[in-house]
């Protein structure tokens, strides 16, 4: 029986040696054969219809510290008369802090929070922070980025991007008329 488990093993590593050949002479065949794409122009291609867009080094090394947040919810203080007259367009600092900490595609939707704070308030929030989450440099980097984030669905399904004349921190809050 051990000899049949040897040859079962036997030819998955030939299988393996195998694959990882062709794969080298596919690799090897691209290199001399087809034109050469640079990385970030395949990464726009492949991302865009997702909201992804490339960023610079300084953003890169920034985001790290983006996701510090824990949710300890302290940074909410003094936001519940925002949250009310936003008619639920504010949900909250704490909640703009997750999002924007954490996925591209919903830059958009953030910096349209974002456009509920100011600086003055985000600088008074990043003192009550335990982790100190770089509010401020967070909300750039997020109104910077949301003219590319996708709204819903990706663009090949009909989704619309911001239009680049619109700030990137969004349109005005829609003010609901108080019910009669």
């Amino acid at each position: 029986m051990g000899g049949r488990q040897d040859k079962l093993a036997m030819k998955g590593r030939v299988k393996a040696l195998v694959l990882l050949a062709l794969a080298l002479v596919r690799t090897l065949w691209r290199l001399a054969w087809h034109r050469h794409i640079d990385g970030l122009t395949r990464f726009r291609e492949n991302y865009a219809e997702d909201g992804l867009t490339s960023i610079s080094e300084e953003d890169r090394r920034a985001m790290g510290s983006f996701g510090r947040c824990i949710a300890c919810g302290r940074c909410d203080r003094g936001d519940e008369q925002k949250v009310l007259d936003s008619h639920g367009q504010y949900k909250g600092t704490m909640g703009l802090m997750l999002a924007a900490s954490r996925s591209m595609p919903d830059y958009r939707a953030a910096a349209r929070g974002f456009a509920f704070l100011s600086d003055f308030e985000l600088e008074q929030k990043e003192s009550l922070c335990p982790t100190r989450v770089p509010m401020r440099r967070l909300a750039a980097f997020v109104r910077s980025n949301a003219a590319a984030a996708r709204v819903s669905v990706p663009a090949s399904q009909g989704a619309k991007r911001v239009p680049s004349s619109m700030p990137a921190s969004g349109p005005e809050p829609l003010r609901l008329a108080p019910r009669a």
